[in-house]
């Protein structure tokens, strides 16, 4: 066996072929099976695997490889698929019943082995004179056992329900936190136990653990909630199967028990800041839709009409007044969000107006009530609606009096009513039919405050304010709000502000919003690049806790990056326009690639990348999709130049690209993916995305193959799947599985050049598959001659291309040799010209189809033969360097004379005779 097992060795060695390798590798794990070397069988049994999954002997040796090693669960899925492919074979049947019982012989060991290790952490947690330091340890190994089912099971079979609850009213906040992490354990994937969890524990006491004011505890309870709702609502999506499951009763009143209490947490005094804000995310996260095309926005009418009156009394609570709840700095934002998100689930006119009308309500009875404080609320509401649904903003703004009395609270002289006043005012100025009223009545009032006030909280709003209406004209040169020169003062003081530490985060973040406005100009945009000290301090505040401050920072980069969207005008309907004296809108000079290309590397030295990945991770209803795709945007402005790919990479760009590509708006999920696809061109795929990430690059890659995105997004997207379909057989078999390969064949026929040729260089990778080698096996199709016709084009690298995939499916299928004379009349002048190429790769490729043509069929090297391919063979072989391209041309003679088409040339000879 030692003997064969070496044999077996050297002709992997020698082997050049993917077919003749794979049954070498399946003949070599038989070998180590005999030896019980069975790390080693099962290697070379998924060697052989990689090359052809349908190797019924190579999958029956891992399954028992895998058997010996102790590994039953992929035995079994192995031996499963065995028995699928051959139905009648008894070893499989009797290899699968041995693997059926083995299984759950060992099950039975580790329950019982887990159930004696639930009683004893049980025992422990009971006892009243165990030290509390084992009790802390007792729970947190509970926590460990829950997150295997045979744990999670064992905990709930004994009571451990009852027990958590105890816990849960625990004075150590290490052992709140195991109970709430157990009860995770538990919940996750199961619908079952979860609904049981809800009616035991009781909501009430689940959303009073996280209104605690431990931040720990109470990020710790919303996680086990959304956990929660998830094991919820997948079980009511889930397609039922079998009797167990079809029992099941429907968890809708669990879940509708679940959101009534959150809503109820909304205007609740004594929950805590942060325990109210993670009621505000769960309620974002699991609320609205998914998907529009859900027609069902059930749960969305049923907040609406239950609990958005006590959404919108956390949006009016003024902080600094003694009415209403504790709010954090990101409540505000939190309730804008969630706002936003129910109005955008409605999907009649009818429900919109119940909504606007609602929200009128609320704002008219809080402003039309005496006292200062009531009419404050309804100030503050209509700010955070400005924020949120700004259409439904606008109409309560529009109402009687609200924009006086907001001008007149401008000049109050007590700071908080001012600093209500000028947000509200700030916030209108979003709507450039607004900006203008605003301009020509709140500009003199917004710098008088800024001049005047002796309080820098109010300075920064009212400078944030002068920002947003001197940005009115967006990028355009020609259309400045004020005075040269106005700007660069304004952007001057925001950056001063947000790099003084002794000023409270909440100034700092309305700096950085003023930055956001004021970058649009060019000028601004290079004096903030240059001051190191700002991008620092403005990195910091996007890492820190004050999630409102995502968005403002975001747009400032993507206004830095110039990511924005650029729509050229025509020039013939610039000179149309200069004609009619219509206005035509100017590019800033410093707005040139030259300048951004500098912008950008200064913001890689100051380390954009670290505070972006920074970004994309928070948990918060503030990282909305539209700040998702300020990142995607900045993202691919980094990865422009090749250069700096890897240092995007490096820091950890490729990891948080690859959430962005799902949770995004349209426009953010196709930034993120031709970033991806730019990282996976010129990185090493297997690098820049290591283990199972490489396999989430896929999707995104295929979702550029479309009509909707550029001929640039998909070259690009063409190129990188041609880097992943040329690693290994599993990344081909992905490719496959998204319908990527039709996709691929329709850019074959692309009128451009490049696109052509990144097509079907793509396809010569994937055809190392034999599932995309049987499209071309198959007969009623063109896709061979397709194949034979460019290799005969200009475009050479379309030519290589082609000659490759040639190559390869000659190779693999012998068949269509016999098939490429029919495809057109001029088939051997093709592969002539490919011959005689100035090409060595194109010469090469050109050989290995000529040698794969007569080692199939005699008839066709007889063609071949009675042709010039002979004195071009006879040439090339005999060249003086020993090259693949002379050895392949040697053996096609070699094969003729075997043939005895010609005879072999006598020595000293001048050629070979037919």
């Amino acid at each position: 066996m030692q003997g064969a097992l070496c044999f077996y060795t050297k002709a992997l060695k020698l082997s050049h072929s993917q077919a003749e390798s794979a049954v070498l590798h399946r003949n070599r794990s038989a070998c180590y099976l005999k030896l019980e070397d069975y790390t080693k069988a099962e290697a070379d049994a998924s060697k052989a695997l990689d090359a052809d999954p349908g190797d019924v002997k190579a999958r029956f040796r891992r399954a028992q490889a895998l058997q010996k090693l102790g590994r039953l669960n992929e035995a079994f899925l192995d031996a499963q698929r065995c028995a699928q492919m051959e139905p009648t074979n008894n070893t499989f049947k009797e290899m699968l019943r041995l693997l059926g019982a083995q299984s759950q012989k060992k099950v039975t060991i580790q329950m019982s082995s887990t159930d004696a290790r639930v009683q004893q952490m049980f025992s422990l947690l009971l006892d009243p004179s165990a030290q509390p330091s084992d009790r802390q340890k007792a729970a947190q190994n509970l926590v460990v056992l829950s997150r295997e089912e045979a744990g999670a099971e064992q905990i709930f079979r004994n009571d451990g329900v009852k027990l958590i609850q105890s816990l849960l009213g625990s004075n150590q906040e290490e052992v709140v936190l195991s109970a709430l992490r157990t009860l995770v354990g538990l919940c996750t994937g199961h619908q079952s136990r979860t609904m049981a969890i809800v009616n035991e524990l009781g909501m009430e006491q689940l959303c009073g653990v996280m209104g605690s004011g431990a931040s720990a505890v109470s990020l710790a309870a919303c996680h086990l909630l959304q956990v929660m709702f998830e094991a919820l609502t997948e079980g009511m999506n889930r397609e039922i199967r079998g009797k167990d499951e079809a029992i099941l009763p429907e968890p809708s009143r669990e879940l509708r028990s679940m959101l009534r209490h959150l809503v109820e947490m909304m205007p609740a005094s004594s929950v805590s800041g942060p325990g109210r804000d993670s009621a505000i995310n769960l309620l974002v996260k699991q609320v609205p839709r998914k998907s529009q095309r859900n027609p069902d926005n059930s749960l969305t009418l049923w907040v609406i009409d239950q609990g958005l009156k006590k959404i919108l009394e956390v949006a009016g609570t003024v902080p600094e007044m003694s009415e209403g709840p504790p709010l954090t700095d990101n409540s505000h934002m939190s309730c804008s969000v969630l706002l936003s998100k129910l109005y955008d689930d409605l999907k009649s006119d009818a429900e919109r107006e119940n909504f606007n009308k609602l929200c009128e309500e609320y704002v008219q009875h809080h402003f039309g009530r005496p006292g200062l404080e009531s009419k404050l609320r309804a100030i503050q509401t209509v700010s955070v609606l400005l924020q949120g649904p700004s259409d439904v903003g606008n109409r309560t703004l529009e109402m009687s009096g609200m924009m006086d009395a907001v001008i007149s609270l401008c000049a109050s002289e007590v700071v908080c009513h001012q600093q209500v006043a000028v947000e509200a005012l700030i916030h209108a100025a979003g709507k450039a039919k607004r900006a203008s009223f605003i301009t020509a009545n709140g500009v003199a009032l917004l710098k008088d405050l800024y001049k005047k006030s002796e309080n820098d909280q109010i300075r920064v709003r009212a400078l944030v304010g002068l920002c947003k209406l001197g940005s009115a004209g967006g990028t355009d040169f020609s259309m400045k709000q004020f005075a040269e020169g106005s700007t660069l003062k304004l952007a001057k003081q925001c950056r001063k502000w947000l790099c003084n530490e002794s000023l409270p985060p909440t100034s700092r973040r309305w700096a950085i919003e003023g930055l956001a406005y004021l970058t649009f100009d060019a000028d601004v945009k290079e004096d903030l690049v240059e001051d190191r000290n700002a991008l620092q301090a403005m990195f910091q505040l996007a890492k820190s806790e004050d999630k409102t401050v995502l968005f403002a920072v975001g747009s400032t980069l993507v206004n830095c990056t110039n990511s924005y969207d650029v729509d050229k005008p025509d020039p013939q309907m610039v000179e149309l326009a200069k004609y009619a004296k219509q206005h035509v809108p100017e590019e800033h000079p410093k707005d040139a690639h030259s300048f951004v290309e500098k912008r950008l590397m200064k913001l890689l030295e100051a380390g954009v990348v670290s505070a972006l990945v920074c970004m994309g991770k928070q948990e918060s209803p503030a990282l909305t999709e539209t700040c998702r795709e300020c990142i995607a945007r900045v993202f691919l402005a980094l990865v422009e130049r090749q250069e700096d790919r890897g240092t995007v990479v490096a820091q950890g760009g490729g990891k948080a690209l690859l959430p962005l590509v799902s949770e995004s708006t349209d426009v953010g999920k196709t930034k993120a993916a031709q970033a991806l696809a730019k990282i996976t061109i010129t990185s090493n795929p297997e690098i820049a995305f290591p283990g199972e990430r490489i396999y989430e690059v896929v999707r995104p890659l295929v979702s550029l193959l479309t009509l909707d995105c550029t001929l640039l997004q998909n070259f690009e997207s063409l190129m990188a799947l041609t880097n992943l379909a040329g690693i290994s057989e599993r990344l081909r078999q992905k490719i496959i599985k998204e319908k990527a390969v039709p996709k691929v064949e329709g850019y074959m026929f692309e009128e451009h050049e490049l696109v052509r040729a990144a097509a079907t260089e793509c396809m010569c990778n994937l055809v190392l598959s034999t599932e995309v080698q049987q499209l071309y096996v198959a007969t009623g199709n063109d896709r061979l001659k397709l194949l034979v016709l460019y290799s005969g084009e200009e475009d050479e690298r379309l030519r290589k291309a082609a000659a490759g995939t040639l190559a390869m499916l000659t190779a693999e299928q012998p068949e269509l040799c016999a098939r490429i004379p029919g495809t057109t009349s001029h088939w051997l002048e093709i592969l002539q010209a490919l011959l005689l190429s100035d090409s060595l790769e194109l010469r090469h490729r050109g050989v290995v189809v000529m040698l794969n043509l007569m080692q199939a069929e005699k008839s066709l090297a007889e063609t071949l033969m009675e042709s010039e391919a002979l004195e071009i063979l006879s040439v090339l072989a005999k060249s003086t360097e020993q090259s693949p391209i002379s050895r392949a041309a040697q053996h096609c003679l070699d094969k003729a004379i075997e043939y005895g088409i010609i005879k072999k040339p006598e020595e000293g000879g001048e050629g070979n005779e037919p």
